[in-house]
């Protein structure tokens, strides 16, 4: 090839390099913001695509997203968000409660789609479920009575026992304290004592499940709380390891080993709030949306889980769970 003709490639190359660079930057942008790392994101990913697809958007096509990791460290959020809303995102959207709470805080003005394990009127998010006003909607995994019936799932699979702990996180103080009033109330309707222990560190881990040895609980109920999802599998060995019946408000508890959990489908969650990105870009607002509550709850249980605790999961239970893991 002549050097001119290698010029005039190059020449080329670079002037369509530079078109697509510009065609990539005038799609409206979506930022992302995720309390974890993207490998525990998957899912949610593969919802939330799919439910902007359903609103006519395709990331790279039509639609840019921005995403921004914490990487398990809260303490990043508000840095991160800032970063996002610097970027003039059409949309931004958080997967956790601690991220809805870090772009609440950052803009006023830019949309945003939160997700959140908790009640998001309680969470100072939104002063309507019906109607959220301002610039945010999104989903919630609250159910009605979402405590009460952990603690209840959990009475049926250790009768015996009259006391349990929960396992709360206090550097996310909003919704710690919500977690802890739903299940205080619980277990004053059931009759039961509940003791609380905090850990926000993988070492406070070893000091909790000592404690539960130590108040002689019958089982432990594992706050929705994103930086627990993100050490799931050492919550379930941890369980194990300690002989502790626990419940989680996700899926991916028993799938890595533990008891039980019974919550909301966050993929179908996500799908739902791709939907809702797509219809904002379309030009609705946001304070318009309502904020969808969780209508597919899933009970999950694992019997070989059951078996290394040496218990027997009720039959009841076992017939009304959405999955049974053997």
């Amino acid at each position: 090839m002549r050097r001119r003709d290698f010029i005039a490639l190059g020449s080329a190359a670079a002037a369509w390099s530079i078109e697509a660079r510009a065609q990539q930057l005038a799609l409206p942008v979506v930022g992302f913001l995720g309390s974890d790392s993207p490998e525990l994101y998957t899912d949610r990913l593969r919802a939330f695509r799919r439910g902007l697809k359903d609103a006519g958007y395709i990331e790279s096509e039509n639609v840019a997203i921005e995403y921004r990791w914490a990487n398990g460290d809260n303490n990043l959020l508000p840095a991160l968000a800032a970063e996002l809303v610097s970027l003039r995102a059409a949309v931004l959207v958080s997967s956790t409660t601690p991220a809805a709470l870090a772009l609440k805080a950052a803009t006023a003005s830019i949309p945003i789609v939160f997700f959140t394990a908790g009640d998001p009127i309680a969470l100072g998010l939104v002063g309507s479920l019906n109607r959220p006003g301002a610039n945010i909607t999104g989903t919630t995994a609250l159910t009605l009575e979402a405590g009460k019936k952990s603690l209840q799932l959990l009475q049926e699979t250790v009768p015996s026992a009259t006391e349990f702990a929960a396992l709360i996180n206090p550097t996310s103080p909003n919704l710690a304290e919500a977690q802890t009033k739903d299940l205080q109330a619980a277990a004053r309707a059931l009759n039961l004592q509940i003791d609380f222990l905090n850990a926000s560190t993988e070492r406070e881990f070893q000091t909790a499940f000592a404690k539960i040895a130590e108040l002689h609980a019958g089982g432990l109920v594992i706050s929705s709380d994103s930086f627990f999802f993100a050490h799931i599998e050492q919550l379930a060995a941890l369980a194990e390891q300690n002989k502790v019946p626990a419940i989680f408000g996700f899926r991916e508890f028993p799938v890595a080993g533990g008891l039980m959990s019974y919550g909301a489908d966050l993929a179908d969650q996500h799908r739902t709030m791709g939907g809702y990105v797509g219809r904002i870009l379309k030009g609705e607002k946001p304070g318009d949306l309502p904020v969808q509550q969780s209508i597919k709850v899933q009970l999950v249980l694992n019997l070989k889980a059951a078996k290394t605790l040496g218990i027997t999961l009720p039959q009841t239970l076992q017939v009304a769970a959405d999955e049974v893991i053997e």
